[in-house]
């Protein structure tokens, strides 16, 4: 962060509606510090037939035979990042689709833009998330930039 504030902000995306209190968030900060804005939505796809292991993934995917599922994945991905970026007025060159990891994926984004804020919504909800951890913990666990976790609605309930 410069001494005048943030002035690049990366928010993961997600698409769903519950989420509009993080893109709030980086609306509000945008104006505060007049912080250029990039979206990142990352399709994170495990085949099914895939087993999650230690850590590790294990066998082999099982994708069709054409190869065209992660593509129709980053395809839709595309679409709705454009609309989204449209509505909040960030520029096609600041939406970002990436496949991977989440949390590795959205450092890996901010480390090759530059910025200087992650903001991200935490709205792990079941055990499952719990157990494997959220990406805002995963974030966290690295020094990329900082993070702002934004709690979404429904959270406290879960807890």
């Amino acid at each position: 962060m410069s001494s005048n504030g943030y002035t690049h902000l990366l928010v993961g995306v997600d698409f769903a509606p519950e989420s509009e209190p993080v893109l709030e968030r980086a609306l509000m900060l945008r104006d505060r510090f007049n912080a250029r804005l990039s979206l990142v939505n990352v399709v994170d796809y495990v085949a099914p037939g895939t087993e999650y292991a230690g850590g590790a993934f294990i066998a082999e995917p099982i994708l069709p035979d054409d190869g065209n599922l992660e593509k129709t994945l980053l395809d839709l991905a595309q679409k709705e990042i454009d609309a989204l970026g449209e509505r909040l007025s960030v520029p096609a060159q600041d939406r970002i689709i990436e496949a991977g990891p989440t949390g590795r994926s959205i450092q890996n984004v901010a480390r090759d833009i530059g910025a200087d804020l992650i903001i991200v919504g935490v709205h792990e909800r079941n055990w499952l998330g719990r157990l494997l951890g959220s990406t805002p913990q995963s974030l966290l666990k690295h020094e990329v930039c900082d993070v702002l976790a934004v709690r979404l609605d429904g959270d406290a309930e879960a807890d």
